[in-house]
């Protein structure tokens, strides 16, 4: 990669190739400093009949690398804008995040070939604002150019042994030029206020680059007039050969009838300036916005005498040649006779120069991913071979160490060893008594650490609650292709808040629990004998079958009627849990099954029983495992629904979100049955429940009885 702050920045025309040297002023950040520059004009025009482009272009690289050292710069290369796709995209308002997601979709449906096919690049331009996450008004630019095309326009180069860093469009290189050298700095620049667009017309051989720009918004299109269509024109109507039509026209002035050179391509000016008003209408009438300040015309036909006064007049417009770069610095460039003659022909070289040394508004680059990838390979394979030089030479010293070790053995080794031995003895005996004062103050701080412990345990409590709520949540038929038909509840968000006293809440739900519960129903939470010191009694689920009347009855179970005719709920210190959720289960078909009645069944029957739930973390692992325990154990209970509004209908999408989790909800919108999307009946509900971490709301199973198991 280069090493150098010089950038070449090389324009393959089809008449000549430009290219300059350039790297940005140390003092001056709005100043390109031209170091050298080169022009190599080829026999014949690349478009003449017969020409033969790929060894003109092959000899005038091989002249061009030959006189110029291109060892450590950067090189950047430009191709016609007719062989690359530029797409400039208003995106709608979107957070800064998404623009990269966007931006690709953006390019699927803009470039006419499978992204496989095309190497592409993007940048958002300046312009637009930020409100919070989201951007605004925000215009990205799109690039691209077909696989097999890049690499053809490469391949000259490769054989050359030029080593390309940068590929850029035409039209890109010229706009970066007019920003950078003819406009103010974007961050000078009022994007509710732009400055006028100015319009950088530049002619080629066979077609014309227009590109209109006031720093924020780019807009560029070709037209199919260049310098051959005024050739032409003169071979046509005066009977010259080509190569004395190209004289004439470019040295009318010496002609020996100038009046009829110019009857003859009269035509062509009056189609050049129509043409050229046709791209500016279509400029305009794409940004309402835009007033044009001036034209400017660039590349070697620009020079045609009465060309620039021509075009002014039919566009009523200030029309002139760019004959000097207001940002370029390099006497020694500048003033080159050479480069004097030839400088409308630098622009876009110019703007390659600028994007290599880092000044560029557009930093797009398609050079192939692959290419710049193996030659950062290719640099590092040297240091790995000075590795491993280094690991080789590493090993034969420590092998000349062993042997010189060996080649050192004698029999007063043995009394150096003897004594090195006796040393290490009593370094051990110092050792064994210091390790048995270590024993000593380990002892003290295991019964230190045994303090601490039983507070350690407690960071598993949260744990075994969230772990006994997950197992409380059905998970019935959750392959079923319709999504209302799996028996799932999706948890929104699970919050919690510390009560001094559970009464509290429970006075301001009460109503609510006995709705959840059933109208009339007692209240979980009076024990045998009316004691609520003696925990809760589990509410009667109204969805289990009645009582076997053969089955003999407990008397000591029994509730007295008197003492549950006054509900007694939850006292004491504890947290109440609030979770946050919705389901789909809400059709016709599931018949009671719908909505809160849904909730009731499942969260509800769970949270109340006294189910078994496994817990995997804490003091309840057993030899590694997790065991299960009742759920009334964990000082879970009171299970109520605060909130049940009605079932809303919404809008789902169809496809890869309801694979492997909860379908993603795009919200009313578009009718039922629209491609894509489905609808669906969906609950919200907000469930609360009481959590004593560390004791029991209500009394677990007696010995013998056999808690039932949550599904």
């Amino acid at each position: 990669m280069a090493k150098s702050p010089y950038t070449w920045g090389i324009d393959i025309g089809k008449c000549a190739l430009k290219a300059l040297r350039c790297r940005m002023s140390p003092t001056d950040p709005r100043k390109l400093v031209a170091e050298a520059f080169d022009y190599v004009e080829y026999p014949m025009l690349l478009s003449q009949p017969e020409a033969d482009p790929v060894e003109l272009v092959r000899a005038a690289l091989e002249e061009f690398a030959g006189r110029n050292e291109l060892a450590g710069d950067r090189v950047a290369l430009s191709v016609p804008g007719q062989l690359g796709l530029s797409k400039f995209i208003k995106l709608p308002p979107i957070e800064a995040k998404k623009i990269p997601d966007i931006v690709k979709y953006e390019a699927r449906q803009q470039i006419p070939f499978p992204l496989e096919q095309v190497i592409w690049d993007w940048q958002r331009l300046p312009g637009g604002f930020e409100e919070g996450t989201f951007v605004l008004d925000a215009e990205v630019a799109i690039f691209a150019m077909k696989r097999d095309q890049v690499f053809k326009t490469l391949a000259p180069l490769q054989k050359a042994g030029v080593q390309v860093d940068i590929l850029q469009l035409a039209p890109v290189a010229l706009a970066n030029m007019a920003i950078f050298d003819q406009l103010p700095p974007a961050a000078a620049v009022d994007p509710e206020k732009p400055p006028p667009s100015i319009v950088i017309v530049a002619m080629g051989v066979d077609t014309t680059d227009v590109v209109m720009t006031n720093g924020l918004r780019i807009q560029q299109r070709s037209m199919p007039i260049g310098g051959n269509t005024f050739t032409k024109a003169l071979v046509k109507d005066m009977q010259l050969t080509f190569s004395k039509a190209e004289n004439q026209k470019r040295h009318t002035s010496k002609a020996e009838d100038p009046k009829a050179l110019f009857q003859a391509m009269r035509p062509v000016f009056t189609e050049f300036a129509s043409e050229l008003q046709r791209s500016l209408n279509y400029f305009t009438n794409a940004d309402r916005t835009a007033t044009i300040s001036r034209v400017l015309l660039l590349g070697n036909a620009a020079k045609l005498r009465g060309l620039s006064d021509y075009v002014a007049k039919q566009l009523q417009l200030d029309v002139q040649r760019l004959d000097g770069f207001a940002a370029l610095e390099g006497p020694a460039v500048l003033g080159a006779p050479a480069f004097r003659e030839n400088r409308l022909g630098f622009g876009t070289a110019y703007g390659l120069a600028l994007q290599g040394s880092g000044g560029a508004s557009i930093a797009t680059n398609v050079m192939p991913r692959e290419v710049i990838r193996d030659r950062l390979i290719d640099e590092k394979k040297p240091w790995a071979v000075g590795a491993l030089v280094g690991l080789l030479a590493a090993a034969l010293l420590n092998f000349a160490g062993l042997f010189l070790a060996w080649r050192s053995y004698a029999d007063d080794g043995f009394k150096r060893a003897f004594d090195e031995s006796d040393a290490v003895q009593a370094l051990s005996q110092k050792a064994t008594t210091e390790v048995a004062d270590a024993t000593q103050k380990r002892a003290a701080a295991l019964s230190l650490r045994d303090t601490f412990a039983s507070v350690y345990d407690r960071r598993f409590q949260t744990l075994d609650m969230l772990r006994a709520v997950e197992a409380c949540l059905p998970r019935e038929n959750l392959d079923a292709a319709d999504v209302a038909d799996r028996e799932e509840l999706h948890v929104d968000a699970i919050d919690c808040q510390f009560y001094p006293d559970l009464a509290t809440w429970f006075t301001t739900v009460k109503p609510m629990w006995e709705t959840t519960h059933g109208a009339g129903k007692p209240v979980a939470g009076t024990a045998a004998g009316g004691d609520p010191a003696a925990g809760a009694v589990p509410a009667t689920d109204p969805a289990a079958p009645p009582p076997d009347p053969a089955m003999p009855v407990d008397p000591a179970a029994a509730v007295d009627p008197a003492a549950a005719a006054e509900p007694v709920g939850p006292t004491g210190p504890g947290w109440v849990i609030q979770i946050v959720g919705h389901h789909f289960h809400n059709e016709d078909r599931h018949g009671s099954e719908q909505d809160e009645q849904f909730v009731r069944s499942t969260l509800i029957r769970n949270l109340d029983g006294s189910g078994l739930v496994p817990v995997a973390a804490g003091p309840r692992v057993v030899d590694g495992q997790a065991v299960t325990v009742p759920i009334d154990s964990l000082g879970i209970g009171f299970p109520v629904i605060v909130a049940s509004p009605p079932v809303r209908r919404v809008q789902m999408g169809r496809g890869a979100e309801f694979q492997g989790g909860a379908p993603q909800e795009f919200g009313p919108g578009a009718g039922p049955g629209e491609d894509g999307l489905v609808e669906l009946k969906r609950y919200d509900f907000v469930v609360q429940f009481c959590w004593r971490p560390g004791g029991s709301l209500r009394p677990v199973a007696q010995p013998g009885e056999q808690p039932a198991v949550v599904p």
